[in-house]
């Protein structure tokens, strides 16, 4: 059980050892306080995934003067 700082000294190391299915638990003053686990979800994002799926309209970057001039009161 690696201490808080061999872990970041070994950070590298550990995320090997992790992403091959170990579980390290990390310790602070010999208590267990982290856990490192392999990720085994989806990738958080993927491109290409909303294509043809959301619209805009065509004036989505046109500027509307009226809340423009809250911004910059004069």
């Amino acid at each position: 059980m690696p201490n808080i700082h061999e872990t970041k000294t070994h950070l590298s190391k550990l995320i090997q050892r992790v992403e091959q299915g170990e579980e390290i638990v990390i310790s602070r003053a010999g208590k267990p306080v982290a856990r490192m686990v392999p990720y085994l979800g989806e990738p958080v994002r993927k491109p290409g995934v909303w294509k043809g799926k959301i619209w805009m309209s065509e004036d989505f970057d046109a500027v509307d003067e009226e809340i423009t001039a809250l911004f910059y009161v004069e």
